[in-house]
């Protein structure tokens, strides 16, 4: 019996975590130490995820994509991350660049766009701002009515898949005076005059994914705008709320690798005669970390299986995306330590680890905006506990 915890997987999703495996060690896993030295995006990777599926694994499969529940694509996404965090990160991105559409575009959009992303054509989620990264509300790209489109200003930063992605879901402000009530999204082409990807960022990790800005001075046609107007502030948290999940099962593939490195050093390496293992302070650690991630692992599965259920993942999906990250932070941390100076020098796999780790605690909403979410959901049952609109839990 494995000491951490595993999924049953059956049906497709056992078939798609299987599919990934092979993948995985066959493609993704041999280039994870040349992606982070040479920071190279990987277009050979996206090919494979294309030819195989994985690229629209999300995607229904009347467009051309997978048809996966969200149940059958978080086993992809953490088998994927045991093997390189990169991959992982991109195969993340393609997945939430497809949630905008899929929750609000009209028929003619999801049939291009996600028929797009099944080929392996990218669509990347454009809503940060250098600086309004967790206030979304106070974005001030700006959509003004220009003949019979949209004329879009502004710069939308740290994009993941940016540049490597042909297509953007934009959001900006249609109604300024309206604050978080007056945001549209509109789809934006790279190749649009006025559009420039000029700065690509220099990442502390997952340095074969691609971050980049998006400079926008582009006359959009009314038809490019996704979902209602002046409402799309509501569709991002939408996508965000899936994207948490997503993340999690990103940072579960990295804490299960960060783990396994760890074990298999604390096993190999010798102190004072015997294997450092037989050390409480060493086999109390991974006890931890085991521990640790069979927990976040369920609580992943339990987030997925909501969403598939058609129940609000907010608070769910908040506190997986909070645990898993925080996590794989001490799963990195505690690998690092256990391969002690190895783990501090490259080319140790503990060091890109704890490197690639860092970023799960920031995109998708940081930790303390998951908190914060947690805190007022919080609140709000208290209150209404208090009144006696519901029975306290």
């Amino acid at each position: 019996m494995a000491v951490i915890w595993k999924p049953d997987l059956s049906g497709a999703a056992a078939e798609w975590q299987k599919k990934a495996e092979v993948l995985t060690e066959q493609h993704f896993a041999p280039l994870a130490e040349e992606l982070d030295r040479e920071q190279r995006y990987p277009w050979e990777s996206i090919e494979v995820m294309a030819e195989n599926g994985l690229a629209g694994l999300f995607i229904p499969k009347e467009y051309g994509g997978g048809g996966a529940s969200l149940s059958e694509t978080i086993p992809v996404v953490e088998t994927v991350g045991i093997g390189c965090s990169s991959t992982s990160a991109i195969l993340c991105a393609l997945q939430l660049g497809a949630f905008p559409v899929l929750l609000a575009g009209r028929e003619d959009q999801k049939k291009f766009y996600l028929g797009e992303m099944a080929k392996g054509v990218g669509t990347s989620f454009a809503l940060s701002e250098r600086s309004t990264g967790s206030d979304a509300a106070a974005i001030e790209a700006t959509g003004v009515q220009e003949g019979g489109g949209w004329r879009l200003r502004g710069e939308k930063y740290w994009i993941g898949n940016g540049g490597a992605s042909r297509y953007y879901v934009a959001f900006v402000k249609t109604d300024p005076a309206a604050g978080g009530r007056g945001i549209s999204a509109f789809m934006v082409d790279k190749e649009a005059e006025g559009a420039t990807i000029d700065e690509l960022s220099d990442k502390m990790g997952i340095r074969g994914t691609q971050t980049s800005n998006l400079k926008l001075d582009i006359v959009a046609p009314e038809d490019a705008r996704v979902g209602e107007h002046n409402r799309a502030l509501k569709l991002a948290f939408q996508t965000l709320n899936v994207g948490r999940i997503m993340v999690a099962a990103q940072s579960m593939g990295l804490a299960i690798a960060a783990y396994r490195e760890a074990a298999s050093r604390a096993v190999s390496r010798r102190a004072f005669g015997k294997p450092i293992i037989d050390n409480q302070g060493i086999a109390f650690k991974l006890a931890d970390v085991a521990t640790e991630i069979s927990a976040a692992r369920m609580m992943l599965y339990e987030a997925a299986r909501a969403y598939d259920a058609g129940r609000d993942v907010a608070n769910i999906g908040a506190m997986a995306k909070l645990y898993c990250s925080e996590v794989a932070h001490r799963a990195a941390d505690a690998a690092v330590q256990i391969w002690g100076g190895f783990g501090f020098c490259k080319p140790c796999k503990a060091e890109r680890l704890y490197r690639d780790q860092r970023v799960l605690e920031i995109y998708e909403g940081t930790s303390e905006i998951q908190r914060l979410v947690l805190g007022r959901a919080i609140q709000k049952e208290a209150e209404d506990a208090a009144s006696g609109k519901v029975a306290a839990q």
